[in-house]
């Protein structure tokens, strides 16, 4: 078995400044670090247990088939946080059959992102 240490997500984005402004000030997730110089320098934040790291540039948006998953701990007052920020929601807060409340929400090179909370008494709040 592999042993892993750490992980990462990495985007490499069209526009990184855009997506740094993205993640960072309309998202506000914190910075872990920052590496290099000059406009395709990186830049690492924290996801809860992992990291998202934004570095180098994409020729062209990438092909559609990531999303990321950010669990919060109240996704309708993320709602009003982010459209306040201008974030391209494309679906407000519901409630799925399968019982987590989910937003849907878009990143500047179109990455689908999930807005996830887990309601008191959902399954995965228990740990057999």
């Amino acid at each position: 078995m592999v042993h892993v240490l750490s992980s990462r997500i990495l985007l490499h984005p069209v526009d990184p400044e855009r997506s740094r402004r993205f993640y960072g000030e309309w998202l506000a997730l914190p910075v872990y670090r920052e590496f290099g110089t000059g406009p395709e320098r990186g830049t690492v934040y924290f996801l809860g247990g992992g990291f998202l790291e934004v570095s180098g540039r994409a020729p062209e948006p990438p092909v559609p088939g990531l999303e990321l998953w950010l669990q919060v701990a109240d996704v309708r007052a993320a709602h009003v946080e982010l459209s306040g920020r201008g974030v391209e929601v494309l679906r407000e807060p519901v409630r799925e059959p399968w019982g987590l409340v989910e937003m849907w929400i878009r990143d500047p090179d179109g990455h689908r992102i999930v807005v996830v909370e887990v309601p008191a008494g959902h399954p995965l709040r228990y740990r057999p």
